[in-house]
């Protein structure tokens, strides 16, 4: 381990092989680039502390280095164990952040390295599942009158602030990024339905061609996971709780029943739903033997691992994010230790993907600094107009032109009186 005062990582020999990688990403990332140079030139974000609770990945370092060049001083950890990409973390610190994470990370370490970003008094947060908010609402109450406010990048952290807010436990303004058209269809829908797939075949390298395999929940995560699967050849099983979501999962051509049905018939089962407990150790116990167990929800409890590794007859690792447990004498595998896998077993979402919620990140930030002391403390969503904006520059980033209304169209359009 490598650390000093203001980064702890895992090697900072791997400094080189980072920057390379950030330099790769940022080549798909056209959008946020361009954010960036407003943010040079216009410095909106100068003097403002920043504490980053995200995944430590090529993509997060583009967002941190847009951040710096808006004038904030930064500092990060990473948001899950198994998500930091060692040789990125090296790089930031060689490029003077203040950065604390490494892949495989202690639950002790996860938690110390909470500590240092609140530590810095962070003037914004930036978190990825809420934790980096709910340790200082729990812990550093004394921190919040200096904070202007936060953003929430996915959906089991806004859960979590809504969840706050309806306790009246919230004491400074969220940004809901998640909920930006731009983060929730492109990240949640495009890029967790590619970058799970990319999790599951890197720590398995199975063929998913004729297999059934069973995703549980059906918003744009499960959409997105479901597509794929099915592209790929794998016959489809929805579960779910939602009535209408059930019902768009069926429109859309996918089986649906209940888990405990759906247990015996899949080859592989992926997580998507942000709750507790949606695989049980009576599911795992009726899959067939070799089944693969993944989780593409936030955290590492959308599956009784705890039950699974009470019960197993024996445990195995058998490839570095394959883990195999005997039950009563059939292989159940875990991919990615239950946590991420699309973050644990691979990188994550492509970099273009990430660029569009990152410039929801960068620009929200901006609108907190603008809005200081005019927000409610509530969680609050981004101004269409924002949201439009990340779109109309990621168009031109792809080198897309679209129409625009006539006058004459924006007054039929603004006007009750013309009908048939």
């Amino acid at each position: 381990m490598d650390q000093k005062e203001n980064y702890c990582i895992k090697d900072m020999g791997l400094a080189k092989t980072g920057e390379l990688n950030i330099e790769y990403a940022e080549k798909d990332m056209q959008a946020l680039l361009k954010i960036r140079q407003g943010f040079e030139k216009e410095k909106p974000l100068k003097g403002i502390r920043i504490g980053i609770a995200l995944h430590i990945t090529k993509e997060t370092a583009a967002l941190v280095r847009t951040l710096r060049a808006g004038g904030a001083d930064i500092a990060i950890c990473s948001c899950n164990p198994l998500s930091t990409q060692d040789d990125v973390a090296a790089a930031l610190a060689a490029q003077g952040f203040r950065v604390y994470g490494y892949k495989g990370e202690t639950t002790d370490d996860y938690y110390r390295f909470l500590k240092k970003v609140i530590e810095f008094r962070p003037q914004i947060t930036i978190d990825d599942g809420c934790d980096l908010v709910s340790e200082i609402h729990k812990s550093h109450p004394e921190l919040i009158p200096e904070i202007i406010g936060g953003c929430e990048e996915t959906t089991t952290g806004v859960i979590r602030l809504r969840a706050m807010e309806k306790d009246n436990a919230l004491k400074y303004p969220m940004v809901a990024v998640n909920d930006n058209l731009t983060k929730h269809l492109v990240d949640n829908y495009y890029g967790t339905g590619q970058s799970t797939i990319d999790g599951i075949l890197r720590a398995s390298n199975i063929l998913l061609a004729g297999k059934t395999v069973v995703v549980a929940g059906y918003g744009d995560c499960g959409k997105g996971i479901a597509l794929r699967a099915s592209g790929m050849g794998a016959k489809v099983i929805v579960t779910e709780i939602n009535p209408f979501r059930a019902m768009k999962a069926a429109l859309d051509g996918f089986r649906v029943m209940p888990m405990e049905d759906a247990a015996a018939l899949g080859h592989v089962f992926i997580t998507a739903t942000g709750n507790i407990n949606v695989i049980t150790l009576s599911h795992m116990q009726n899959m067939k033997s070799g089944a693969i167990v993944a989780n593409s929800g936030h955290f590492d409890v959308e599956i009784d691992l705890k039950s699974l590794k009470q019960s197993a007859d024996s445990e195995r690792k058998i490839r570095p994010f394959l883990d195999e447990y005997i039950l009563s004498g059939k292989s159940v595998y875990v991919a990615g230790e239950g946590r991420l896998v699309n973050l644990a077993a691979a990188e994550g979402h492509p970099s273009a993907v990430m660029s569009l919620s990152f410039c929801g990140q960068a620009l929200a930030a901006e609108f907190l600094v603008k809005n200081k002391g005019k927000l409610p403390k509530k969680v609050i969503t981004l101004p269409e107009e924002i949201d439009e904006k990340i779109s109309v520059i990621q168009l031109e980033a792809m080198g897309i032109r679209i129409d625009s209304l006539t006058e004459q169209q924006k007054k039929y359009l603004s006007s009750w009186e013309e009908g048939t």
